[in-house]
């Protein structure tokens, strides 16, 4: 048994190998032989460690019968979400409009000219009191096929060509009243009893706390920091978080953040490392960072490879059951070898007889007890137990694009501890993707077990552009802000579009039915928007003119975009905060035995901080120690031996 599948790089597809449907990864000759023999195709994407893509699978891809329909009527193609963002865009697109929603497993039927007639997410094997199963749906479909084709053809017409209508970017504006009004809106939907904003599900979207705090700190808008402040404190204390191996789970189910969907992702954690940083500078609550170095922790042991890159995810599901993994009984934790105090630790986190998750418990701090290490020692035995359980999926690939975000998250961490082995991370992470997912100046999309994939996206050069210029905030080595300017530059020249902002796919990738511009922020920053801060970072930091007159350009086609909707744009939001309002910069003069690390601890996150390597020319040593040059509001401040600059 076996199919087309075997020796792709991407763990999704190689979990499809062994099903009896004649499985193609996206290529030319699925498509040919699709022309050929006069077939409609099935395309299933989806990602390794989804839920309900592994529940379709089970149900329907490894069914004899169904995959029997499938391989007599339709060419059957697997793309993996992760790897090919444009495939499942483009595609997304059409199921939203089938069905109002979107997500996955996504399974569209199309023409072999790639144009889709009908799309959907999962379906169940049989028709049932929730709708048409995914059995009649195939004998419904191919028989229309073999009957009706030519109104099958026409309405995939139809739909291309909708889709290519799209709407009109809109008009540029000067953005001065967007971040209030962003602000305004994340005010009107939160959550004052238990943080967050709207109902559930209640996704982290770290990159909104990030802007809120970022406007509260230059507005002086305490509403805005009681918001973020009370969100972070209560994804701490919630289920979303693992109190027993740390990192944080996708999403949570509730309202409360008790009951997480239990993966974790790359990106989300990078996110929130950044977050709970910027939190820690802005609140000075220890607890906020502690989240964000144990968050950073489990990212190094659990989803970091040999040669220092980040792995992209882990699986929900356990034993064919989701969130089995993370769950206990009160009885099996006072089991537990060496867990003498298990009943305290029950009592500290939550867990009781009757449980809080369909009769188990999920650990949580939702309780109100003080965030503490009392129960660390206990935490590490149940954490040393639970790696007795059936081993969790890896999704082992690399993706360029999330590895550019840890790598910030990485540097964001250095920044505020001055921990050396952070700083280690984030350089390794970087040469793993010079080494294997560059060739010159251009960027892949992602590798695993060194095997590249397509060439990459707009998401994969701007996240790497900002993963550069974090390394150089860091660090002051320029030659990390010059590849940043390379990799920018070759940005600009795939991707750009000649009625503003950036294609999420260049010229030098696939063509597909339509070319997406995307320029909302979804569960990450939308490349548009974090194309608008390294354009802003870079003019800063070069003068360059280049730089300069894309990032106008940028801010104003960004901002035509928000209009509607500020809220949905954080990233953009950040961006044109930044580039109105100008960082202190900040020149250090250490003294002896004062590490670079160190410093910067002390000082702000929003600042631009150059340190040098001893007195030089007008920079010198006050009394001996650590001098700080700093200027802001256009002027410079005396020398002084401790910054004059809030947090």
């Amino acid at each position: 048994m076996g199919n087309r599948l075997k020796g792709q790089s991407s763990p999704y597809l190689r979990q499809h190998a062994e099903n009896p449907v004649n499985w193609y990864p996206w290529c030319d000759e699925a498509f040919e032989r699709a022309e050929k023999e006069e077939k409609p195709v099935f395309l299933s994407v989806g990602y390794s460690t989804c839920h309900w893509c592994h529940v379709m699978a089970h149900e329907s891809f490894e069914n004899q019968e169904i995959a029997d329909i499938l391989n007599q009527n339709f060419i059957s193609v697997k793309v993996d979400r992760e790897e090919r963002p444009d495939i499942d865009s483009v595609y997304m697109s059409v199921c939203q409009a089938f069905t109002g929603s979107g997500g996955w497993p996504m399974s569209i039927f199309m023409t072999p000219a790639q144009k889709p007639f009908f799309a959907g997410t999962y379906f169940p094997p049989e028709s049932g009191p929730y709708g048409i199963g995914f059995m009649e749906l195939l004998t419904m479909i191919a028989g229309k096929w073999r009957s009706d084709k030519e109104s099958l053809l026409n309405s995939a017409d139809q739909i291309v060509a909708s889709l290519n209508s799209g709407k009109k970017s809109g008009k540029p504006e000067n953005g001065g009243s967007l971040p209030e009004r962003g602000a305004s809106l994340f005010e009107q939907s939160f959550d004052k009893e238990y943080g967050g904003f709207g109902a559930a599900p209640k996704f982290p979207s770290p990159h909104n706390l990030i802007f809120l705090m970022l406007y509260a700190k230059l507005y002086k808008d305490n509403r805005a920091q009681r918001q973020v402040y009370t969100t972070l404190e209560q994804m701490r204390r919630g289920g979303i978080f693992d109190h027993i191996g740390f990192g944080f789970a996708r999403y949570s189910t509730d309202r409360y953040f008790l009951v997480p969907h239990f993966e974790k992702m790359l990106y989300d954690n990078a996110l929130l490392i950044l977050a709970y940083c910027t939190g820690y500078k802005l609140y000075n609550d220890l607890d906020l960072l502690d989240t964000a170095e144990k968050t950073g922790e489990y990212i190094l042991r659990e989803m970091t490879g040999g040669e220092g890159e980040f792995y992209s995810a882990q699986d929900a599901d356990s034993d064919g059951e989701e969130g089995k993994y993370y769950v206990w009984q009160y009885d099996e934790i006072c089991r537990v070898p060496r867990m003498e105090r298990g009943m305290e630790f029950c009592n500290y986190f939550g867990i009781t007889p009757q449980g809080n998750f369909e009769g188990k418990n999920i650990p949580n701090l939702l309780n109100g007890n003080k965030i503490t290490d009392e129960f660390e020692q206990e935490r590490q035995v149940l954490y040393k137990y639970r790696l007795q359980r059936e081993k969790l999926h890896l999704d082992d690939k690399v993706l360029t694009a999330w590895n550019g975000l840890m790598i910030c998250g990485m540097c964001c961490l250095y920044r505020v501890t001055g921990k050396e082995h952070y700083l280690v991370a984030a350089k390794s992470a970087q040469t793993y993707i010079e080494k294997y997912l560059t060739e010159g100046d251009c960027l892949y999309a992602g590798c695993r077990e060194r095997q590249r994939s397509v060439r990459g996206f707009l998401d994969d050069y701007a996240y790497e552009t900002a993963a550069l210029l974090g390394l150089y905030e860091v660090t002051g080595d320029g030659t990390y802000l010059k590849r940043a300017g390379q990799f920018c530059k070759e940005a600009i020249a795939q991707f750009a579009s000649e009625d503003g902002g950036y294609y999420m796919y260049g010229c030098k990738n696939d063509r597909l039915i339509t070319r997406p511009k995307e320029t909302y922020d979804g569960a990450m920053p939308g490349g548009n928007s974090m194309m608008a801060y390294c354009l802003v970072q870079l003019a800063r930091l070069t003068r360059d003119q280049q730089f300069r007159q894309a990032a106008r350009q940028q801010l104003a086609f960004m901002s035509g975009e928000a209009q509607h909707y500020p809220a949905g744009y954080c990233m953009f939001l950040t961006a044109l905060l930044l580039s109105e309002n100008e960082p202190p910069q900040i020149t250090v003069v250490p003294e002896e035995g004062d590490e670079p690390g160190k410093i910067l601890s002390r000082l702000p996150l929003y600042a631009d901080v150059r340190i040098l390597e001893k007195a030089e020319g007008n920079y010198q040593l006050l009394n001996q120690k650590t001098t700080y040059y700093v200027c802001k509001d256009h002027r410079c401040l005396p020398p002084a031996n401790q910054a004059e600059v809030s947090q």
